[in-house]
């Protein structure tokens, strides 16, 4: 059975999921990697989780939205407070003060932010300023900044302990991917991110959910999924990992998803391994086409350009969109369901993949998790660390043969969604021979292959005159190089 094998293989980083203690915890929203640590805190052996220890455990060390006001009242009448808290940091040019906020209850705009102190700061650099975001135990008083005249009042961070509940074993993961087959693995990827693969049709709609996680794994990889509602893609940009960021609503900035030319600070592309788009159709653009000439110039050379700085970065653009039944054609214009941002022939060429997102099922009660599966926090910082593994780009160029004077988009869509795919679903590779021909050209080529042409199909039919042309389109006619 392969919940007894995931269990022997990976023992401690494993957790019984079900549809009961899904719910449970979604009722709290509690991000996935501090759900798995609590369930495998407050579970026996055989997984039977103890709620009422949980919700203790809770209300004493991670405070809700609404307690921070009584958090304020307590700091500003001399009291200390503690608690578990997710905390962003950066650095002030102006002032030289390292400053932090606490995204979860609000923010700068709800007074749930201040100073971290100049040894916190020399303690923690490593992981407050490295990272994006963290979890862990803050330690917060209130006093007055004498550095201005008026003496204002100021919350200051003056202890910090990071929620690092394990570290992550590269090595191990990989030589433990040897113990299962093509198939049982895709059934364990399926299941660490959440989902029953037990709940799937064919084998066709589990490899069309997996390219959902390809931008998890590699660098730079853009990506465009158009489905129905309820078909799950919020959930996976959103909820599986902390790495990366789904903006859903709103008015997108230049400022706050590029670079914020006043605060000197780069922005949501420099923080995340991916930034998604939810319900394109309705997003709204300040200045759309300032952000659309700046976003093709970041998913073509990775730089994100402010006036007077140019930060290099490497998350991938994802954009998401609902589409009704009548529209499943990727034969036919479906760009009109795009923001004009994106929808461009210049900037819909900088995509490397399409998913076609009605292959997916709707959500139903049979595709959520059940039996032991691996740790959420623990699958995705796996794939997080997969990003910086140069090994599978030498592996996936051994493998393919490329024809003359291909186009240069097409070719690195292509072998960019190969390398991503090989990472996700043969960690263990290490050469070409580790990879049997025909799993590399089912798996891994062919699908490629497949996520670009949609990419050219569109573009041909958006900009007929530029890319409906011999030589521009089709895609490549790359093969597997059994030399």
């Amino acid at each position: 059975m392969l919940e007894n094998k995931v269990r022997d293989v990976f023992a401690d980083m494993v957790v019984l999921k079900n549809p009961e203690r899904t719910e449970f915890f979604s009722n709290l929203s509690l991000p996935s990697y501090m759900r798995d640590w609590l369930v495998m805190k407050f579970s026996d052996d055989d997984g039977v989780i103890d709620y009422d220890s949980v919700l203790r455990y809770i209300r004493q060390y991670i405070p809700s939205r609404e307690d921070f006001e009584q958090f304020k009242f307590e700091m500003v009448n001399g009291e200390t407070v503690r608690f578990l808290a997710r905390i962003r940091v950066n650095v002030d040019v102006k002032t030289g003060k390292t400053l932090f906020e606490l995204p979860d209850f609000g923010g700068s705009r709800a007074g749930a932010s201040g100073e971290v102190t100049n040894d916190v700061v020399a303690r923690w650099k490593e992981t407050l300023l490295k990272e994006s975001e963290n979890w862990g135990i803050v330690e917060l008083i209130w006093g007055k900044d004498f550095s201005s005249r008026q003496g204002k009042g100021v919350i200051k961070l003056i202890e910090y302990s990071p929620f690092c509940p394990y570290t992550v074993d590269l090595e191990f993961y990989k030589e433990a991917r040897r113990a299962f087959t093509i198939d049982e693995w895709i059934d364990v990827l399926i299941s660490a991110a959440d989902y029953n693969p037990n709940g799937y049709d064919s084998e066709q709609q589990k490899l069309c959910f997996l390219r959902r996680l390809l931008p998890f794994v590699e660098k730079r990889l853009n990506l465009m999924e158009l489905a129905p509602k309820g078909t799950g893609k919020s959930y996976v940009y959103q909820k599986i990992s902390k790495r990366g960021w789904l903006i859903s609503g709103g008015t997108v900035s230049r400022a706050s998803l590029i670079y914020d030319n006043q605060k000197k600070t780069g922005g949501l592309l420099t923080r995340f391994d991916f930034v998604g788009f939810d319900e394109i159709q309705s997003m709204t653009f300040d200045k759309p086409s300032q952000i659309q000439t700046a976003l093709k110039d970041y998913m073509e050379f990775g730089e994100v350009q402010g006036f007077d700085a140019q930060v290099v970065a490497d998350a991938g653009v994802i954009v998401l969109g609902n589409i009704n039944a009548s529209r499943f054609n990727v034969n036919e214009n479906m760009m009109e369901e795009v923001s004009s941002v994106f929808s461009e022939s210049a900037s819909l060429d900088r995509f490397h993949g399409f998913i076609p997102g009605w292959e997916i099922p709707r959500m139903h009660q049979g595709l959520v998790a059940n039996g032991w599966a691996l740790n959420t926090e623990y699958f995705a910082e796996v794939l997080h660390l997969l990003r910086d593994d140069l090994t599978y780009t030498t592996i996936v160029d051994e493998c393919l043969a490329v024809p003359a004077k291909p186009d240069k988009r097409d070719l690195t869509a292509i072998k960019r969604l190969c390398t991503a795919f090989v990472k996700l679903l043969y960690p263990n590779a290490t050469c070409k021979e580790d990879i049997p021909a025909d799993e590399f050209i089912k798996y891994c080529l062919e699908p490629a292959k497949e996520m670009r042409s949609v990419i050219k199909k569109q573009l041909c039919i958006i900009d007929p005159k530029e890319f409906n042309v011999p030589g521009k389109k089709d895609i490549p006619d790359i093969q597997y190089n059994y030399l």
